[in-house]
């Protein structure tokens, strides 16, 4: 079967079980199959793809209603590709916003230190740490599970130091030019209506307690020691959170405090200073 052939029956599988993006996924599952990006199907859609039994039970997987980013088991983020799957958080693209946002600021730092809390796959503060290369950055994390693919994905970034900690206990590394997390912000009453392929991520790592704040808490309470005096600090937040955030920051005597939108126009990230 060339891959043309074998994304048309991708697209009738998946449509036929009632998967969304049935035409996008396929897609993806094929191009990565074959060894190509995506933007390249169409100069080789018609060569042989010979692993139809793997191609198969991916598709199973999809209908099944797995991520399709755990099913292929790395995901593109900001300028790279990280390693994902059970037991990680999915990185999203508007975390690639936040993301950016750090990178300019810590670009105007000389050799700065920074935090990513509540790290998951790495994709914030590894992606930080190839753009700034002058940073050293620390990836906090909790997760066994997720640690695994955070080391992983930290391999050949000489300027990662990976922590397995709970941010409950803040680091006895002090003097942090900038903490940035995107943390677990939903509210527990809602964990159980997310769609069921956003069921699959592990909740802990969605789970913000019954309003949704109780990581914000802890960092602004918990880890304001470790940040220098001017330091810099940056969340991202559901869309409806700006004001609640912001006042958790502000009377941790956070100042110069910011809500920023993302390119869809949603509340996103919330920037603050020591």
């Amino acid at each position: 079967m060339i891959l043309s052939e074998a994304y048309n029956y991708g697209v009738y599988f998946l449509s036929a079980n009632g998967v969304d993006e049935a035409d996008f996924k396929s897609l993806c599952l094929c191009c990565h199959l074959a060894g190509i990006k995506n933007n390249e199907y169409e100069i080789h859609k018609n060569k042989d793809l010979i692993l139809m039994k793997k191609f198969a039970d991916m598709l199973w997987r999809i209908k099944n209603g797995e991520p399709l980013q755990y099913v292929i088991g790395r995901w593109d983020f900001y300028e790279s590709e990280f390693y994902v799957g059970k037991g990680v958080l999915i990185p999203r693209p508007e975390t690639e916003e936040l993301t950016a946002l750090v990178i300019d600021n810590a670009k105007k730092m000389d050799s700065p230190v920074i935090f990513d809390l509540c790290s998951g796959s790495g994709c914030i503060g590894i992606s930080i740490a190839k753009a700034v290369p002058s940073a050293m950055v620390y990836c906090v994390e909790k997760s066994e599970k997720a640690l695994s693919y955070l080391l992983k994905n930290a391999e050949g970034v000489p300027n990662v130091r990976v922590v397995n900690s709970d941010i409950n206990c803040p680091s006895d590394i002090k003097n942090a030019d900038i903490i940035v997390s995107n943390p677990p912000y939903i509210k527990s009453s809602e964990i159980g209506s997310l769609q069921s392929e956003v069921q699959h991520e592990p909740s802990m790592a969605l789970d913000g307690g019954a309003d949704g704040l109780d990581f914000y808490r802890i960092i602004a309470k918990k880890w304001s020691g470790n940040l220098k005096e001017n330091g810099m600090l940056f969340l991202e937040i559901g869309e409806d959170q700006g004001n609640e955030v912001s006042v958790i920051l502000e009377n941790s005597g956070f100042k110069k405090i910011e809500v920023i939108k993302d390119i869809y126009g949603n509340n996103r990230m919330v920037k603050s200073v020591k």
